[in-house]
């Protein structure tokens, strides 16, 4: 999907860096599906140390699992 948006120059720069890709929808594409999976695998920790979720693994499958 295309959309238009403004982002900082010096922001983009950092982006850039960040992920190593030199074309900025690459790498703005990169970010966003990072945050997004970090942002999942922090809702994810926060439900099972509250208890809310009935998982069966034990931890060190938890630990081995990419999330």
């Amino acid at each position: 999907m295309r959309i238009t948006i403004e982002i900082d120059t010096s922001d983009v720069k950092r982006i850039q860096k960040s992920t190593g890709q030199k074309k900025r929808s690459l790498a703005i594409n990169k970010a966003l599906t990072e945050y997004l999976r970090m942002h999942e695998k922090q809702r994810f920790i926060e439900r099972a140390l509250a208890g809310e979720t009935d998982f069966s693994m034990t931890n060190g499958e938890i630990e081995t699992r990419d999330l």
